[in-house]
């Protein structure tokens, strides 16, 4: 696939997943495999450019007050480490193991919020493990049973797979935490940001980076999450929702399609 195709494709996707705070790992790396690149070479761009992305949404979630750091400096550690594991240890399955074990995944965050899509705060007394978050003029409980091991597992998976794990931070923030869906959004795109890149250096310590493919996909990345950012903010959250879900099973399944054809 021509470079100029691929970068433009990279925009488009990174537009609208920087909108729905996941980054678009689950596209990019289809998009990369179909270029002629293998899995694992795949996920390395993947992360590289869920990481330029995360970092330019981050900056414009931020200056409107949308990214709760507190929230995510406690749960977004196990995603990070776990990240970095996930990518260095991934040489050890094959490519279409790790398409298939992705595309499962893609399917429970999808139905995840199409069950359920309003906000449903989680109202509990001031107990071992629950955090009364108040943010931004938003009130939320964050269950720290729940949401640990969760971007833990999240983390291992998305690194592996090369994702940012959005896809199910998403969820878990939403409808087990009470958090608003742009403070999500916000919040997701940062901790993107940060488990792409740790998941991007465990790849590249097995030599699966590219650099010819660095520039060009890197400059669509940087537009896409500054004018993805800006649209976020206007959207509707209903909407945002939606697109969540929807990209979420299309990307799952150009997955399994690639995974049974390879």
């Amino acid at each position: 696939m021509n470079i100029t195709i691929t970068a433009l494709s990279v925009f488009l996707i990174g537009l609208i997943m920087t909108m729905s705070g996941r980054g678009g790992g689950n596209f990019y790396v289809p998009l990369l495999v179909l270029t002629g690149l293998g899995m694992h070479q795949a996920a390395t761009m993947g992360q590289f450019i869920l990481m330029i992305a995360a970092l330019t949404g981050m900056l414009v979630f931020n200056r409107k007050k949308l990214v709760d750091w507190k929230l995510a400096l406690v749960i977004d550690p196990p995603t990070d480490i776990m990240a970095f594991v996930g990518g260095y240890y991934s040489s050890y399955l094959s490519g279409t193991t790790l398409k298939i074990v992705l595309s499962v995944f893609l399917v429970i965050a999808g139905f995840s919020m199409l069950i359920n899509l309003k906000e449903h705060p989680i109202h509990v007394g001031k107990r071992l493990g629950y955090w009364h978050r108040e943010y931004n003029g938003e009130q939320y409980v964050v269950n720290l049973w729940y949401t640990l091991p969760v971007t833990a597992a999240a983390g291992l998976v998305a690194g592996a797979v090369g994702i940012s794990g959005g896809s199910f931070k998403i969820p878990l923030m939403v409808l087990l935490c009470g958090v608003p869906m742009h403070i999500a959004v916000g919040t997701s795109t940062a901790m993107v940001a940060a488990t792409a890149t740790m998941g991007f250096l465990g790849h590249s310590l097995q030599g699966h980076f590219e650099p010819h493919y660095a520039i060009p996909l890197g400059i669509a990345a940087l537009l896409a999450g500054i004018l993805g950012g800006r649209l976020a903010i206007r959207t509707n959250p209903k909407h945002l929702k939606l697109i969540f879900a929807v990209t979420t099973f299309v990307a799952a399944l150009l997955m399994i399609g690639n995974a049974l054809l390879s």
